[in-house]
């Protein structure tokens, strides 16, 4: 089985739906369909964790595009289906379960405390995190416009400073990210 179908059967094993009748993978399509969209922004020369020149001899090394193309189709497994980060780095690698990790929100009652000062700081520091945090937030601003869903205004009213905590500041390597999810904003 393949990284997304796993991805997906684990949605799937828990009866977790996208906007309560949509198979949950709806999303994560759009997540990586996204993702996709914008991967010219990812280096796929360096890898991962040390930055340096990828050898096309050395399969164990990954790059920052393979982690993040990965950790799109499960940037919601360890939130919300059964496993574990562990599951999730066995299964994926480490890399993509950082990211996955990364984004994951914390615990809370509501939705600023899951969306807290550590969750952003953990985004912020890990590499490949805001690029799927980004991906993430724009297929979601995507379906509710198109559902003229409730969730499109609160998503509107939070953008500034859902951009600023995530840690947009100049020549951020994902501005290009940054301004098409403002577009939506503001295109009718």
């Amino acid at each position: 089985m393949n990284k997304a179908d796993w991805c997906i059967k684990q949605h799937r094993d828990t009866n977790h739906y996208y906007d309560t009748y949509l198979p949950y993978e709806f999303h994560l399509r759009m997540v990586n369909q996204v993702a996709t969209d914008f991967k010219h922004l990812l280096d796929n020369t360096k890898d991962y964790y040390t930055g340096k020149e990828c050898s096309t001899f050395d399969p164990h090394q990954i790059t920052l595009m393979n982690a993040c193309l990965t950790a799109t189709w499960g940037h919601d497994l360890i939130e919300d289906t059964r496993v574990s980060y562990n599951d999730v780095m066995n299964y994926l690698g480490q890399e993509a379960a950082d990211i996955i990790y990364a984004v994951t929100n914390e615990k809370g009652k509501n939705r600023s405390e899951r969306a807290n000062d550590k969750y952003y700081e953990g985004i912020r520091n890990t590499p490949g995190a805001e690029f799927v945090k980004l991906c993430d937030r724009i297929a979601n601003v995507q379906y509710s416009k198109m559902t003229k869903s409730r969730m499109f205004e609160m998503y509107k009213k939070e953008n500034i400073n859902f951009m600023i905590k995530l840690g947009r500041k100049v020549g951020n390597p994902y501005e290009e990210m940054y301004q098409y999810l403002i577009n939506l904003f503001n295109e009718k």
